[in-house]
């Protein structure tokens, strides 16, 4: 995996060198100079783990690190001239997970990273899998590569069929119209019968047995779930 990390160093020199290193290991690097600019990194493309300095010109290191612990349990390697234990202490408490005191050997920041990553990949994987199902009741769906399970079985499906499973299981409960359906299934440029929703449900409906694959009558349908 082509893991991005967020270097915050206001020191071009170190800046340079750990970008560099970093890149020729196969990591993508992103330099940043404060703690600001590392916030707009963060709402835009947000980093699989950050190098963060302490002293740095406006926000420090330490409330950025508390900031970000606040909403992500995303890596952080703290660098910083500042070798008293207390510092050290205060840099994990505030939710570091490792410490390097300046000047260090960018080879050992490397190793650190890989150690760092390697230890926290499981629990990232686990977490990306959770993101690609959806479960509503009896129904799977895996987005990422497009597979439908029903009852713990998987059941081979048509594209369109997959498509108006995954759309009603990221809406369960909401009822679309005929209309509706056709433009997010079929495109906005299809010009045939709203039959074509129909059939699809019942083709659906014949695959999957009892599921709650409701019709709303003049209107359209919905998969409806007592768990939500």
């Amino acid at each position: 995996m082509n893991y991005h990390i967020g270097v915050v160093e206001d020191d071009m020199n170190i800046q340079n060198i750990v970008t560099a290193y970093l890149k020729k290991e196969g990591f993508t690097a992103t330099a940043l100079e404060s703690a600001e600019e590392a916030f707009d990194l963060w709402e835009t493309q947000p980093p699989d783990m950050w190098i963060l300095d302490i002293m740095l010109p406006g926000m420090d290191g330490y409330d950025f690190c508390k900031r970000i612990r606040e909403e992500s349990d995303v890596p952080i390697i703290i660098i910083s001239a500042k070798d008293e234990e207390i510092d050290k202490i205060l840099g994990i408490e505030l939710g570091g997970d490792d410490y390097l005191t300046k000047p260090f050997s960018p080879r050992e920041l490397v190793a650190r990273v890989k150690r760092l990553f390697k230890r926290t990949k499981p629990a990232k994987q686990e977490a990306d899998e959770e993101k690609d199902k959806i479960k509503i009741d009896n129904l799977l769906v895996r987005k990422n590569d497009r597979r439908l399970f029903w009852m713990g079985q998987e059941v081979e499906v048509t594209t369109k069929e997959y498509d108006m499973l995954l759309l009603f299981a990221e809406n369960v409960n909401r009822a679309f119209s005929r209309e509706e359906l056709l433009v997010k299934i079929w495109g906005e440029d299809y010009f045939g019968s709203d039959r074509a929703v129909d059939d699809l449900v019942k083709r659906i409906r014949k695959k999957l047995g009892d599921i709650q694959l409701e019709t709303v009558w003049g209107y359209g349908y919905r998969l409806r779930s007592e768990e939500e």
